[in-house]
């Protein structure tokens, strides 16, 4: 599976660097965002005649926020999107505030584009459209991020004109859809006359690791003689910072001191517990099946709706005191291997990831044994497992965790107890947002000088 996604990201990642067009690779339930007319197939949604229409119409007709196949006013879009957001916002009694809203899919990205074409800066809804934009489009290679950075591209190449978001904020924008779409613009950007949009677009290129085959692109700039001297420079810096993994560094070093509240799951925890396997229709939509979590009744746990709906009422009273829960078991993550179970557990005790939505990472997963297995897939979500002695936590205590001295302080009674992190490297692997930082550098091979003489 995770090869499938590799392979999938690295062509597309090809597609627009080789091309200067974005491609959208097949697969099982997978549609090409392509118009076929004639003797052949067309790209549509980049280029000097961008139209989010055509795409719409490629992309299945119309949004579901609404089924009239009549021209609707052109509020439906934000009029529609309300109604679900509110209808979600009710789901389990508007416990926790409800569950949030579905990612926009690949049509409804298309209206929201042509909304925001429409739009003028002094628009009542100018500042929502942009947000949904911003947070609400998947990034990577979900069809949806295709419009996206086919409009962003666009954008910040002057193919169609700016209204809400002006052409560097859209070389921003592309810098926060992680890889896949955005790959190829920000490297023409890079080749290109405007100053700004250069240095903006190699800021980009520095904090994005899904490059694939496209680090050899931005080595051909910096290589080739056709290129201008600021283009080389340019991209000298962005090789220079991908070799010294400035994505890395840049970001913030764990905490000395981590404080949680402890959610605590006496006896076994299995990832049926976490990820109900009669619930898996609901895998995809991650709070719609995060409801499900620990929907049994157990000691210490009493679900809102026995066999239907989880501890929501215990895990809003424990968010009361102020600080992020930590998931705490005497055995954790035991039975089939499912991402879904890490999904849910991080959906209440972990942390947004910023332009991804309904996502989340982080977070701490404490036990007294955790399985191999979910242990592994904590790590690559970037939480902070660890195993110790649990017996003396208790449901609602407050403890301060030390990760880097290796001990736990209880807040109340002052009691201490050791741990030791499992591998040298998961302090890193938190600091990263997931996994080795070793696996996301994106220089296929040892760093190098890349200055004037290398």
């Amino acid at each position: 599976m995770i090869g499938g996604r590799l392979t999938t990201a690295r062509r597309c990642a090809q597609a627009f660097s080789r091309r200067g067009q974005p491609a959208l690779a097949t697969g099982a339930g997978s549609h090409q965002l392509t118009s076929s007319g004639g003797s052949g197939r067309k790209w549509i949604g980049h280029g000097p005649k961008f139209d989010s229409r055509a795409i719409l119409h490629a992309a299945g007709g119309s949004s579901s926020w609404y089924s009239s196949t009549s021209p609707a006013p052109a509020s439906a879009f934000l009029e529609g999107y309300s109604a679900h957001v509110e209808e979600r916002a009710a789901m389990a009694g508007g416990k926790l505030g409800g569950i949030a809203p579905k990612p926009l899919d690949a049509a409804q990205t298309a209206e929201l584009i042509e909304e925001i074409k429409a739009a003028g800066d002094g628009d009542a809804d100018a500042a929502t459209l942009v947000e949904l934009l911003t947070n609400r489009v998947p990034p990577g290679v979900d069809e949806a991020a295709y419009v996206k950075a086919s409009y962003l591209s666009a954008v910040a190449t002057g193919e169609v004109a700016a209204t809400l978001v002006s052409p560097k904020r859209a070389v921003e924008l592309l810098g926060t859809m992680q890889g896949g779409y955005n790959v190829g613009t920000l490297i023409e950007l890079l080749k290109g006359p405007d100053a700004e949009l250069r240095a903006a677009a190699a800021d980009q290129l520095k904090h994005t690791l899904l490059v694939f085959d496209a680090f050899y692109d931005v080595e051909e700039v910096w290589k080739s003689a056709d290129s201008s001297a600021e283009a080389k420079a340019a991209a000298g810096e962005v090789l220079e910072s991908w070799a010294a993994a400035e994505w890395f560094t840049s970001k913030p070093d764990v905490p000395e001191k981590i404080t949680v509240t402890v959610f605590k799951v006496t006896g076994e925890t299995n990832t049926d517990d976490l990820s109900p396997a009669q619930d898996a229709w609901s895998r995809p939509d991650i709070p719609l099946h995060a409801l499900a979590m620990l929907k049994n009744s157990r000691d210490g746990i009493q679900p809102e709706e026995d066999g239907a709906v989880g501890p929501l009422g215990l895990i809003e009273e424990l968010r009361e005191k102020g600080h992020p829960l930590a998931y705490v078991g005497d055995v954790v993550g035991t039975g089939s291997s499912r991402k879904s179970a890490t999904n849910s557990v991080l959906h209440y005790m972990g942390d947004d990831i910023p332009h991804v939505p309904n996502i989340r990472g982080g977070g701490v997963c404490i036990g007294g044994k955790i399985a191999p297995i979910f242990f592994n897939t904590m790590e690559d979500s970037g939480a902070l497992p660890i195993e110790m002695d649990v017996s003396g936590l208790n449901m609602g205590d407050v403890i301060d965790i030390y990760p880097k001295a290796g001990k736990v302080v209880h807040s109340g009674t002052g009691e201490e107890v050791p741990f030791e992190l499992k591998t040298n490297v998961i302090l890193d692997e938190v600091r990263a947002g997931g996994e080795d930082p070793a696996h996301h550098r994106p220089v296929p091979h040892e760093p190098r000088a890349v200055g004037p003489g290398a």
